[in-house]
């Protein structure tokens, strides 16, 4: 499968990379955007590579392999960024990128539940190994109560139909575990009108999202990786930062107002940077794309 990364020319640019800057990667995924760094730069910028995915880390590093240069690859989620370059020696940087879109391998390939098209393993984690600390998707449908299971499908999905997804649920629950992508699939269909299958989102799209943020704590992580991330930052350092939902964006907006506020960052573009029609005919996954930019004072 080819990976596109998206929005490239504007994360390059945005990035605005010298020679002699430390950059790093916090959401590595297949490597696209780090290669396009490595093949302009080469060892002229040091490179810190982090994604929680093994699978994720594996792929990337095979692709990268050929590229010349400074790279360091780290195991581990960019929520904990600060701890993870301080084990490399590192305590500030100069660029940072947070793509925090789901690649496509781990929608189609990972055999972890992230696809509501695959049958698969209601798992949901970025992990590839979890443990009895670890939430999955199968633990938390299985296990919240009916109020707790409508509030994330509600909120981190935005989906109108929770309440009747969320009874459903435990109802179904009550005569078998619910265990499968499938399982839950079915659950979702039989509790949403017949006219809400024939709209452009898959009717599990919303219930799905809202799992997989909840199973990874995506917003919070996404929360604490902004402060860190900018933490980190030399003056006149940038992150650039690309979300793919309005929950994501709005968590980024805001962040980036606190910090223009307290006049420690400046914005580098007003509005958040959009695909291209070419793009997004090129590829259609970009759609929901924005990309923004703080620079550091």
């Amino acid at each position: 499968m080819i990976h596109i990364p998206v929005l490239l020319h504007e994360v390059l640019e945005g990035l605005d990379i010298k020679a002699g800057d430390v950059f790093v990667d916090g959401t590595l995924g297949n490597g696209g955007h780090t290669e396009a760094v490595l093949s302009k730069y080469a060892s002229a910028v040091t490179m810190y590579a982090i994604d929680q995915d093994e699978d994720a880390l594996a792929r990337a590093q095979a692709r990268l392999a050929a590229h010349t240069g400074n790279t360091t690859y780290i195991l581990g989620n960019f929520r904990n960024m600060a701890e993870l370059l301080k084990e490399k020696g590192v305590d500030h940087v100069d660029k940072i990128l947070l793509d925090i879109g789901m690649s496509s391998n781990q929608l189609e390939e990972s055999g972890r539940g992230f696809s509501f098209r695959q049958d698969e393993p209601l798992s949901m984690s970025f992990k590839k190994v979890t443990g009895p600390e670890d939430w999955t998707a199968e633990r938390i449908v299985n296990t919240w109560d009916e109020d707790s299971l409508q509030t994330i499908i509600k909120h981190y999905g935005e989906e109108r139909f929770a309440s009747r997804i969320a009874k459903a649920i435990v109802r179904t629950r009550a005569l078998a575990p619910v265990k499968t992508t499938t399982d839950l699939v079915n659950i979702i269909l039989s509790a949403t009108p017949a006219v809400y299958h024939r709209g452009r989102l898959h009717p599990a799209t919303r219930t799905f999202q809202a799992l997989r943020i909840t199973v990874n704590d995506e917003l919070q992580a996404l929360h604490e990786g902004l402060e860190k991330g900018f933490n980190l930052l030399n003056s006149g350092g940038r992150m650039v930062v690309i979300s793919f939902h309005s929950l994501e964006d709005r968590i980024v907006k805001n962040y980036f107002k606190t910090v223009i506020d307290n006049h420690t960052g400046v914005r580098v573009s007003k509005k958040p940077i959009v695909p291209t029609d070419d793009e997004l005919r090129d590829n259609p996954r970009s759609r929901s794309a924005k990309l923004r930019i703080i620079e550091k004072v």
